[in-house]
């Protein structure tokens, strides 16, 4: 195993390489092994396990996951790793994919693997952490568990509960196909170049089907999105006006229908609460 966690030895790699950061990439690169080995545990790798790594960047993560895995697929978008990773990763079990995880076919990439457990563990760059965590719920990709380190306040926001300021429609989004929780945080100081916010590790354990019985997704996330799309109007309104085909009247009466005060805002329903009204919905106006 090469000496990633040596802030020296990274310098020297990035100067023989003639490597320079790219900031919008969202390039910050965790130097502490404790952390990695936190992250393997978090995600319980073991050698029955085929990871799909995002963003690998210099490899410091790929190292510990090709020891603890079966078999590990890394996809990087920049190429400038390539000769890097040639020079250092020397894994039998390593894959990498030199392109956008937003563009690959995901599916393609895992047939091989239709009956291996499948896990995603990454370091994700901040400016994309939310189009990479949905691609992966939205696409119902074949995968298990999905452990990622991002910002802290996006963590927070991920695995927050209802009445919380941190609360919103993406919460609700990832409720609705995993089991969520904040695993630790990171401090900035274990990153080179150094981000200006500390980290967190979130797990989010994939659902094999979603945890309530909803008629219509699309009418579902709808409602969520009307909901929260002016946060300081009670949800009749803001949902009313968001999308005028529920008319106020039917949205008053839906939550009546459920005991619910028609002056609540967004924040304070839960997921299960936001399917049964989106369910009562449904069946009043279609």
């Amino acid at each position: 195993m090469n000496n990633l966690y040596s802030p020296a030895y990274v310098k020297k790699i990035f100067k023989k390489y003639n490597f320079r950061y790219k900031k919008k990439l969202g390039q910050n690169f965790l130097i502490d092994k404790n952390i990695n080995e936190k992250i393997i545990e978090a995600a319980s790798i073991s050698k029955d396990d085929v990871v799909i790594e995002i963003g690998p960047g210099l490899g410091n993560l790929t190292q510990i996951l090709c020891e603890n895995a079966k078999k590990v697929i890394s996809i990087e978008i920049d190429e400038e790793f390539k000769q890097i990773h040639e020079d250092i990763l020397h894994y039998d079990n390593l894959e990498i994919i030199y392109d956008d995880f937003m563009k690959v076919d995901l599916n393609k990439i895992l047939e091989p693997f239709n009956k291996e457990e499948v896990k995603v563990v990454a370091n994700l760059p901040y400016y994309i952490t939310t189009p990479i965590i949905m691609k992966l719920l939205e696409e119902k990709y074949p995968v298990n568990k999905i452990v990622v380190m991002i910002q802290k306040e996006v963590a927070e926001r991920f695995a927050s509960p209802p009445g919380n300021k941190d609360y919103g429609a993406i919460t609700l989004a990832i409720n609705y196909y995993t089991e969520t929780h904040y695993a630790f945080t990171v401090p900035p100081s274990v990153f080179v170049p150094r981000p200006k916010v500390s980290s967190a590790v979130v797990v989010f354990d994939v659902l094999d089907k979603p945890k309530y019985r909803v008629y219509s997704e699309e009418v579902l996330f709808n409602v969520i999105k009307g909901a929260f799309a002016k946060r300081r109007k009670t949800f009749v309104n803001s949902l009313s006006s968001t999308f005028p085909e529920y008319d106020k009247d039917s949205i008053v009466k839906t939550l009546e229908h459920f005991d619910l005060n028609k002056s609540i805002r967004g924040e304070k329903l839960s997921l299960e609460e936001f399917v049964k009204i989106s369910n009562y919905l449904m069946e009043m106006i279609h």
